[in-house]
């Protein structure tokens, strides 16, 4: 009887935290981050701020966590794409125009979040960074196992490479009002392409048609 207790106050303050997840979420898309007050936050999840804040020390740190979340997606993302059968080329492709759907679907909140979402890639030696790396370098490495990629840069470049296309389309897209996510995904995809794979012996460009 005396385990039950510590797992049924462990479950009700994980469904206290679940709810303010999804509150966050919920006004972070309808009226943006900066817009969203934590007391809001809390009259939506039905719990008191003190409560809130047992969970999360400020409202910078719930965005990150709803960051970290996304992160994990992109990641598993990166994987689905990888085991898919096709080129490199094939597959970036398909990557970076279904991250850029992804992107246009997302509601107010998508800017700030994905400006967390850099901030949690890039910071140096931290966890994001290898996890980031890993999923692309082994998108990489299977290239080049395949045969598909340059002899003139090893693994490590190419793979910075990619990471590096990768957030500046997500840095332009959250910093410009204006930005035509899907087209500049679609022209980063084939540059990125042209970049990466090895020449084809008979001299033409080695483009197929981009995946839809």
């Amino acid at each position: 009887m005396s385990e039950s207790v510590p797992n049924r106050r462990e479950r009700k303050k994980a469904a206290r935290r679940e709810r303010i997840l999804e509150a966050a979420i919920a006004l972070f898309e309808a009226r943006g981050v900066e817009d969203t007050r934590v007391g809001e936050i809390c009259e939506r999840a039905d719990v008191a701020e003190k409560t809130f804040f047992n969970h999360f020390p400020s409202k910078a740190h719930l965005l990150r966590e709803i960051a970290d979340a996304g992160l994990s997606q992109l990641l598993e993302r990166v994987e689905d794409v990888r085991k898919r059968p096709g080129t490199t080329r094939e597959r970036l492709a398909i990557l970076f125009q279904s991250l850029a759907a992804e992107v246009q679907a997302a509601g107010r909140m998508h800017r700030e979040l994905i400006n967390e979402f850099i901030q949690l890639g890039q910071r140096q030696g931290a966890e994001e960074t290898r996890r980031m790396h890993a999923a692309f370098g082994a998108l990489i490495r299977e290239g080049r196992d395949a045969g598909e990629l340059t002899p003139d840069h090893d693994d490590e470049t190419l793979t910075e490479l990619v990471l590096g296309a990768f957030y500046t389309l997500a840095f332009d897209h959250a910093h410009l009002e204006q930005h035509p996510i899907a087209e500049r995904a679609e022209a980063l995809a084939r540059l990125l392409g042209d970049s990466i794979s090895k020449p084809p012996e008979d001299g033409t460009s080695g483009r197929t048609e981009e995946p839809r």
